[in-house]
């Protein structure tokens, strides 16, 4: 890097920078998410002065938990956030006029940290991350300052390397328009009843000191479940190994109300069971309310065994008023468009 604030040994914690409280005089006085707002602020200002190639990594404030990548279409920045926390911005390069990146919701569907096109006269394209079958995924790649990929997201070589090294199969990755800082919904609400809390907590196995057994935990590459919520549709879809598991009909309070896009990962901390949320804009969505939005579904008694059976922490929820029917989702996994991409 090049030495200057904003640079990858930048140390200040930052929300997004439209949600951001600036106060002054008086700003190291309060606190929000655990970190002062005068060092959200300095983290603000590093993450706008990035310059391309640049990025910033702090592993520290998040070492454990789930991950999800946030791609902001406007910003050309990359947001990686685990357990809720961010711990990462990268600068970064997305689809060209005419070659554009999708937005919506993925998850990553393959790995392979020395990828060479099958399209592009076999180009190097390191620490690919897959995020659907027909060629968009995230790699270390160019950098000018712009969009400029045909459809992929390009990444700084080192970050990438960092990104890959940090998640997993089934790590949701959003693009989108705009999306907030991510919050803890504590309460479970109705997709996620009584007696899966307690399963989840069953399921978190301790070693004979008291300590997490992380070996006999649950395997989210092969546990976890992603499910779809479309308030157009008022359906439920679970999908599990790139197969649907189950439908079912919901029941949304307040129908005329829209729910807007919201994406929770389940984690389990300390016996806690709770959904990280956050919400996004695209595809003519706005971002939902991530605290209410899930209270206001209501899934059938039968889906709710159901679900207690198959969640796990690493779990994704995508609750969004769009349709989610098949003709938006790309084949074998959890790839949601929200639109059909020609």
């Amino acid at each position: 890097m090049n030495g200057k604030p904003g640079a990858r040994d930048a140390k200040p914690f930052a929300t997004d920078r439209r949600n951001v409280l600036r106060l002054a005089g008086a700003a190291t006085a309060f606190v929000l998410g655990g970190w002062p707002v005068a060092a959200q602020d300095a983290d603000v200002t590093a993450v706008d002065e990035l310059k391309p190639g640049q990025y910033v990594w702090y592993p520290e404030r998040a070492p454990e938990g789930f991950v999800a990548v946030i791609v902001s279409l406007p910003d050309q920045r990359c947001y990686v956030y685990r357990n809720g926390v961010r711990v990462g911005v990268s600068t970064c390069s997305t689809g060209k006029a005419g070659f554009s990146t999708p937005v919506g919701v993925f998850t990553i569907l393959q790995k392979d940290a020395t990828h060479h096109s099958s399209i592009y006269d076999g180009a190097s394209m390191p620490f690919t991350e897959r995020l659907t079958w027909s060629g968009v995924a995230l790699h270390a790649g160019g950098l000018p300052g712009y969009p400029s990929s045909h459809g992929c997201v390009h990444l700084p070589l080192a970050f990438a390397k960092l990104l890959f090294g940090i998640t997993h199969y089934g790590t949701p990755v959003i693009i989108a328009d705009s999306h907030s800082q991510p919050v803890d919904v504590l309460h479970p609400g109705l997709v996620l009843p009584a007696d899966a809390t307690a399963a989840i907590r069953k399921d978190d196995p301790k070693n004979p000191n008291g300590t997490p057994d992380t070996a006999a935990a649950p395997d989210p590459m092969q546990d976890a479940v992603a499910m779809i919520i479309s308030g157009a549709d008022k359906q439920l879809t679970v999908i599990k190994d790139g197969a649907v598991v189950f439908t079912s009909p919901v029941t949304i309070r307040d129908p005329h109300t829209p729910l807007g896009n919201v994406v929770y990962v389940l984690k389990n901390v300390g016996g806690e069971v709770s959904w990280t949320a956050l919400s996004f804009e695209g595809n003519g969505a706005t971002g939902g309310k991530s605290a209410s939005a899930i209270d206001r579904i209501t899934v059938a008694p039968a889906a709710n065994q159901q679900l207690a059976k198959l969640l796990v922490p690493g779990s994704t929820l995508f609750v969004t008023e769009l349709s989610a029917t098949p003709d938006t989702r790309s084949p074998k996994n959890f790839v949601i468009l929200s639109q059909v991409v020609s």
